[in-house]
């Protein structure tokens, strides 16, 4: 809980469904879940997305940030294929 009580603290924008869990049970017994580090909300009219990477004890910051840049710019292409 002091974790989600940090994030509250430093970052100005609601997470929304980013960095969320994301699972399914089918009928069959199968379940698999994820967590949502590259995520696109559509809201009025516009588009709201956000991007992340998931950070280990052994990640190089500078590595992890171009990864994270990566993620956006692909999000952001996508976004702009649909509107176009």
């Amino acid at each position: 809980i002091r974790a989600m009580e940090i994030i509250d603290e430093l970052e100005k924008e609601r997470r929304s469904v980013y960095a969320g869990s994301i699972a399914y049970l089918d009928f069959w017994g199968n379940f698999d879940s994820c967590i949502a580090i590259r995520t696109v909300v559509k809201k009025d009219n516009r588009y709201f997305m956000q991007a992340g990477a998931g950070i280990v004890a052994d990640s190089k910051p500078l590595k992890e940030f171009k990864e994270t840049e990566s993620k956006a710019k692909v999000l952001m292409e996508a976004v702009m294929g649909v509107d176009s």
